[in-house]
């Protein structure tokens, strides 16, 4: 059974995605990342001499600040700077720059939905742009659960509000790692197959994870070959943009 959805998209339709790097003169490496009507910017200074106070000075250090497009930062925004600042440690070499630290900045331009996984988009993108040493490439889609059991992809604002519960999921794109083919296996298992972040809203049983994890890894294929495509060009004032 189809489900009818306000923008005539089928349940596992993208949104039109835009992603365009070097945005901003001042940052090291800057990019916009927009799904649908839902766009974001990240900057990336750095990486600059010293590490913050706790950290492993022999390793580099992130701090990510997340500006609201309107408003104080509050609880939420606070959370989704923990996630991304655990996902950039995840997929950047962190001894690459040691004792140092690289400050990410990520504005949100516009929120109509799925806003982390459209942020974290950008932030690799932004990452790229600045030459940060990365292990891999990584891309995010929510999922997300209705409450006839349904299960949607890249939702919009509306939807994302009546849905029963959402997951965002991050995925490591191998295909462009740096590293050695066996140290990106877990386990024995391809790191394609792996999950870098997940971050669950509302309540879904095990079962419907699964069904969110298997339809957020599917989709990521076209993210992925999205992705790579735009950071492939080398014309800074190049957008590409996918139907």
């Amino acid at each position: 059974m189809e489900v009818d959805r306000k923008d005539g998209r089928t349940a596992n339709q993208l949104r039109p995605l835009t992603c365009t790097r070097n945005v901003l003169n001042r940052a090291h490496g800057s990019a916009s990342w927009s799904q649908g009507e839902t766009k974001v910017l990240a900057a990336v200074y750095g990486p600059k001499a010293g590490t913050k106070k706790n950290e492993n000075p022999e390793k580099a250090c992130f701090e990510v600040i997340w500006k609201p497009k309107t408003g104080q930062i509050g609880k939420a925004e606070k959370e989704y700077e923990m996630i991304l600042k655990r996902t950039v440690q995840s997929i950047c070499v962190l001894n690459c720059h040691p004792n140092t630290t690289t400050s990410i900045i990520i504005q949100v331009v516009n929120d109509d939905g799925a806003l982390l996984p459209c942020a974290i988009n950008a932030l690799c993108a932004a990452l790229v742009d600045a030459g940060i040493p990365l292990k891999h490439l990584a891309v995010a889609i929510c999922c997300c659960l209705a409450e006839s059991g349904h299960i949607l992809l890249d939702p919009s604002k509306l939807e994302e509000q009546r849905m029963k519960a959402f997951v965002y999921l991050v995925f490591p794109n191998s295909t462009l790692s740096v590293l050695p083919e066996e140290s990106l296996k877990a386990g024995g298992e391809p790191m394609e197959h792996g999950l870098i972040t997940s971050f669950t809203h509302g309540v879904m049983s095990v079962d419907d994870y699964i069904r969110c994890l298997e339809r957020g890894r599917a989709a990521t294929a076209k993210l992925s070959d999205f992705l790579r495509r735009s950071l492939q060009s080398q014309v800074q004032s190049d957008s590409y943009k996918l139907g």
